[in-house]
């Protein structure tokens, strides 16, 4: 009767990397905003108007777009393990830096710098879950990558601007450093196990069959359900970005909440949606995964829809930006699971670094175009078309994620 020892070693491997990932991922999120919180400090030293601040973040987002296709490939060729340091590092060097810089080119530096270091996590995250952590596993190692995400997200306003408050934005900055730097320790001392086995090395083919060896590093260019994944993405993200930057202007005005009301009302969606991700890594499990993101989104469009036609209650926008954020939520591990059907389903798994950099840099391109796509109806005082576009991209991401699960399923077949 081996079968109790034989699980709970894998149990406790999966638990272990499902952490170690979890953990890196709630960083890389922290240094989305290691800038934004600080932006009314830097502002009054250096001079600067929203634009010019703005501006650093464009470059974050554009730099980390494209390092994100890029760094796929040094993940399938020198290890995550190896390229998560090499990330990591980058974020340490980030705050260092902006702990001493003195001007506006130096905090153009710093957002290049943490772009640079933001766009190794995708490809090698998920490159680890899925060679390291079990199938049976693999909706919830999702599902904590999601949340871990939204926590880094979570925690970095408070951490920044506490410090910031207290002691200045400087040592605001070396404290985020030392973030990063226990993030590279770590990193380092569980090397091994973040390590690739044997059987994904490059030398080992793709998806283990005769001939695959000399399989075009860019073949996956060719493939209809990658191009559908990047598409996917770029819709989602582009969505969230409206909401993200725009909400509370949105609900003031539609609705005549106060700033703090509508502040509150987005914190409210936030929730919402790391509730949805804890539901939707169980849900991600029993497959049907693009139908269920059909589902997901289709009713978050809806109530996004409700939430900008209708003549609501004020009490009643803040449980309706929870459901709208639950149902994106429950998307969340569906749509990592479809992207590894993506990438198995000619390419094996020798192409998951490849195919995830590829596919999330839709991710940093659809939150680089939210401002531009919505800032001039925002501009012009219509505010229901905001919301009403999202619930568009919403629909359009539904028809692309059945695309995917059909080709997919197709391939497989």
């Amino acid at each position: 009767m081996n079968t109790a020892v034989d699980f709970l070693p894998e149990k406790s491997r999966d638990l272990e990397v499902i952490s170690l990932i979890g953990f890196v991922h709630g960083v890389s999120h922290f240094f989305h905003l290691l800038l934004p919180p600080l932006f009314p400090w830097l502002m009054d030293d250096f001079g600067l108007s929203f634009t010019g601040i703005g501006a650093t973040m464009t470059i974050f987002f554009v730099v980390s777009a494209i390092g994100q296709a890029l760094a796929g490939f040094l993940v399938d060729r020198f290890g995550a393990a190896r390229v998560l340091g090499g990330g990591i590092s980058c974020f340490l060097l980030a705050a260092l830096l902006l702990s001493v810089v003195d001007g506006y080119l130096g905090l153009t530096l710093v957002a290049a710098l943490a772009g640079l270091g933001n766009s190794v996590f995708h490809p090698a995250d998920f490159t680890v879950l899925n060679r390291h952590v079990s199938q049976n596993r693999l909706g919830h190692a999702f599902s904590i990558h999601g949340l871990s995400g939204n926590l880094g997200w979570a925690l970095a306003p408070v951490f920044m601007t506490g410090i910031a408050a207290t002691a200045g934005w400087r040592v605001a900055a070396l404290a985020a450093a030392g973030i990063a730097g226990l993030a590279l320790l770590l990193v380092f001392w569980r090397r091994r196990t973040l390590a690739d086995p044997p059987a994904s090395l490059p030398a080992a083919g793709v998806a283990g069959t005769a001939g695959a060896a000399v399989i075009s590093p860019f073949a996956f260019l060719r493939s209809p359900a990658v191009w559908m994944c990047f598409l996917f993405f770029l819709l989602i993200t582009t969505a969230f970005g409206g909401i993200q930057n725009f909400a509370t202007p949105i609900l003031q005005n539609l609705h005549g909440l106060s700033l703090a009301a509508g502040a509150s009302a987005l914190s409210a969606y936030l929730v919402g949606g790391a509730g949805g991700i804890l539901t939707g890594g169980f849900l991600a499990q029993k497959g049907e995964q693009e139908k269920l993101i059909a589902g997901a989104l289709g009713a978050a469009a809806l109530l996004t829809v409700a939430l900008a036609l209708l003549p609501l209650p004020q009490w009643s926008v803040l449980p309706l930006m929870v459901g709208i954020g639950y149902c994106t939520g429950i998307a969340g591990p569906s749509r990592d699971l479809l992207v590894r059907r993506a990438a198995t389903s000619r390419f094996g798994q020798a192409a998951y670094g490849r195919v995830y950099g590829f596919v999330y840099s839709g991710l940093d391109t659809g939150l680089a175009l939210a401002p531009l796509v919505f800032g001039g109806l925002m501009d012009g005082g219509r505010f229901a078309t905001v919301l009403v576009g999202i619930a568009v991209l919403w629909s359009l991401s539904i028809l692309t994620a059945l695309r995917v699960g059909g080709v997919t399923r197709q391939a497989t077949a």
